[in-house]
């Protein structure tokens, strides 16, 4: 069984800083893209960040500049470096593959960033 477990989130200040981890188990993803999507309250859940097989990266506009992906192979596992939080930044942080498959959502990590 996949499953793909959230950690990290917290509360944090305006301009403070977060990492969050995603271990994966079940299987190994090192050949797949793997994706941080969030979900603010009220809101859809979006895109924030992806991290290829080879290590390309690309990211949501409103993050460009503070967030960083990156992946451990070896661990099974994805991260994501938050820098100058905004209230924006708010959410619920999940991961999963990327484009997302449904059966992976795992319960996510909450971030709330204080004004």
């Amino acid at each position: 069984q996949v499953q793909l477990a959230e950690s990290g989130g917290g509360l944090v200040q305006t301009g403070g800083s977060l990492r969050l981890s995603c271990a994966a188990s079940g299987r190994r993803f090192s050949l797949n893209t793997m994706g941080w999507y969030r979900q603010a309250p009220g809101k859809q859940r979006e895109f924030v960040a992806l991290i290829t097989s080879s290590g390309g990266t690309n990211y949501a506009d409103s993050v460009k500049g503070r967030f960083t992906i990156s992946r451990d192979n070896a661990k099974n596992t994805i991260y994501l470096e938050m820098n100058n939080l905004k209230p924006e930044d708010t959410g619920v942080y999940y991961c999963n593959v990327f484009p997302a498959v449904s059966d992976y959502w795992g319960q996510g990590t909450q971030v709330t960033v204080s004004s």
